[in-house]
């Protein structure tokens, strides 16, 4: 309570009614798979459009090189295509995959900057390096201080730091060079007294101090960037290595540091061409960089290493991503790899995972066998593949359906809500199917949660299915199991107000009304059944749902009730014969 110690009135704000709570996104993709460039160490990257991927990721990757790991960037491009707005990328490289470098097992004894792309692949052998000598302060002598060290006041020493290598220029063009030891205020201290008279006192200086930094501009193809004011000074804020590291295109390591150091001192450029600073430019090229063997990548390479925050890989990067809610690994049909996507999304109860056939199991039998490798109400399984137009090879080709499924689903989410079964909705950008099934095939793989794309007269191309691959028959529809991913993530962010509050009747109730307008919401939008809210969902809290023991230990226990719609999968029109007696 707050203290009053002056008479007067005073003016409070509390909280008593309900905390609003938004729901959270059930749209956004998270995808896996081999590119032609972009990281893959950490967390995945934020794509929101096919150009945004191509920027980031590359392009289209070629059938004779890549196999069935090709197809990323096609997904990716037909997620936005149908509909989807963001997704999340995480690239996958084979474990042979190296990156371009400019060092060489002759040079790496004496190369002061070592500078690799920024990830692994052939790409970064395009990658051209420019060099050249730059400063960052220029500025005038104005005063020797009497002193047993080598110290001068300036002008004005913004810029200057210590361990800089700095050069004097007299009148006539004569150049020292040396090296800041201390820089405080104004004043500097230098590792050499400097020769000459070096105090300038003129308006406009003749005789100038000034410090040597490199600029580093990278190329590939039509990007570029340019950073300028670079140091081999690691006390310096324009460390080489410090802000080379916002590089998208490369990464470097200084070498320079762990060389023996010189009696002679050199300039940045120096160091790293050998050259004079006589304004010209040195250029480095990159080599030797491999995209490897990726028809002999296994499912390790996509399942990832969980080398902990920041350091994870393949699937298990996306751990440190809460934004995801739908996820596919496009053309990837090894069982390892799928069960390994499906555990992922059951553990993290967040998400949901979009599975493809194999494009050649086609077979009832043989599709049969593929599914019964699952049972899970967190996954989906897709066939057969679409017949699109391949931009690369520039013809028709067949692509796995997951890409387009994906972004069926957002499509759905944004205009009828998770609620609604992502099915009988049109496949855009497709123009045949890998193999067409009849309803006699449907009606065998349709109860065991094969969900097929077929092609109908006059409508087009439709995902004709919306089941889970769950036994449990609670849980056999996609958007049932979507729909409390929604509510219950929805919840969970929306109720961290509550902790370390007061456990106690007025806590119960506010919890209470926030969840009851917050559902009320969701029943609005015809996700819950019901002519009444009551009918739709319930919700208890108090005495009821928790014991002393629960409070005395800190525990707040709500139980929640909602009664899904389910989808008119089957409907059915009842025909008679009318006459004259009815």
């Amino acid at each position: 309570m707050p203290e009053y110690k002056t008479p007067g009135v005073y003016v409070e704000e509390f909280d008593s009614g309900s905390v609003p709570m938004e729901g959270v996104s059930t749209s956004t993709a998270g995808f896996i798979g081999c590119a032609q460039r972009g990281p893959t160490v950490g967390v995945p990257q934020l794509v929101t459009s096919f150009n945004d991927f191509r920027r980031l990721y590359g392009g289209y990757l070629s059938e004779n090189q890549y196999g069935d790991f090709r197809y990323l960037a096609y997904a990716v491009e037909h997620f936005f295509l149908n509909g989807g707005g963001r997704c999340f990328v995480m690239r996958v490289v084979p474990a042979d995959a190296v990156a371009a470098t400019n060092a060489t097992e002759e040079n790496l004894e004496t190369l002061p900057l070592q500078i690799e792309a920024k990830n692994q692949g052939a790409w970064g052998n395009q990658i051209r390096v420019i060099i050249s000598s730059n400063n960052k302060a220029k500025t005038k002598i104005v005063e020797v201080l009497e002193d047993e060290e080598p110290k001068y006041r300036l002008k004005s020493a913004d810029g200057f730091f210590a361990g800089d290598v700095i050069v004097y220029a007299d009148a006539e063009g004569n150049k020292q060079y040396n090296r800041i030891v201390f820089a405080k205020d104004d004043v500097i201290t230098l590792a050499e007294p400097l020769e000459g008279d070096v105090v300038d006192t003129d308006m406009i200086p003749k005789k100038t101090i000034q410090t040597c930094e490199f600029s580093l501009e990278a190329y590939y193809g039509d990007q570029a960037e340019k950073f300028e004011n670079l140091s081999f000074n690691i006390e310096s804020p324009y460390y080489v290595v410090n802000v080379l590291g916002k590089s998208n295109l490369i990464q470097v390591t200084d070498l320079f540091r762990t060389r023996v150091a010189s009696e002679e001192v050199l300039t940045p450029f120096q160091i790293i061409s050998g050259r004079l600073d006589d304004g010209s430019t040195f250029d480095i090229t990159l080599a030797k960089g491999a995209d490897g063997n990726p028809r002999a990548m296994v499912a390790s390479d996509f399942n990832g290493i969980d080398n902990g925050p920041g350091k994870r890989t393949g699937v298990a990067a996306f751990v440190d991503n809460d934004e995801v809610a739908v996820m596919a690994v496009p053309g990837v049909t090894d069982p390892n790899v799928q069960l390994n996507l499906v555990a992922h999304c059951e553990n993290q109860k967040s998400r949901f995972a979009i599975l493809d056939l194999p494009k050649e199991t086609t077979r009832v039998d043989k599709v049969a066998e593929h599914r019964n490798y699952f049972d899970s109400s967190y996954a989906a399984l897709y066939g057969p593949w679409l017949q699109v137009f391949d931009p690369l090879e520039k013809r028709s080709n067949y692509i796995p359906p997951s890409g387009s499924v994906v972004g069926i689903i957002s499509r759905s989410d944004n205009t009828r809500g998770v609620h609604k079964a992502p099915a009988n909705e049109v496949v855009r950008n497709c123009t045949g199917l890998y193999c067409q099934y009849n309803n006699m095939e449907q009606a065998s793989l349709n109860p065991i949660g094969v969900n097929l794309i077929r092609s109908f007269t006059g409508q087009g191309i439709r995902v004709w299915g919306a089941r889970t691959l769950s036994s449990n028959g609670l849980w056999k529809y996609i958007n049932v199991r979507r729909l409390f991913i929604f509510v219950e993530q929805s919840v969970l962010r929306g109720t961290n107000w509550v902790v370390f509050e007061p456990n106690d009747e007025p806590l119960w109730a506010r919890v209470q009304r926030t969840l009851d307008v917050f559902l009320t919401g969701v029943w609005r939008s015809g996700a819950l059944q019901g002519a009444s809210p009551a009918e739709g969902f319930y919700i208890n809290i108090g005495r009821t749902t928790m014991t002393q023991d629960d409070i005395d230990n800190g525990r707040l226990i709500c139980e929640v009730g909602i009664a899904p719609v389910k989808p008119a999968e089957f409907v059915i029109f009842r025909f008679t014969q009318k006459t004259s007696d009815n």
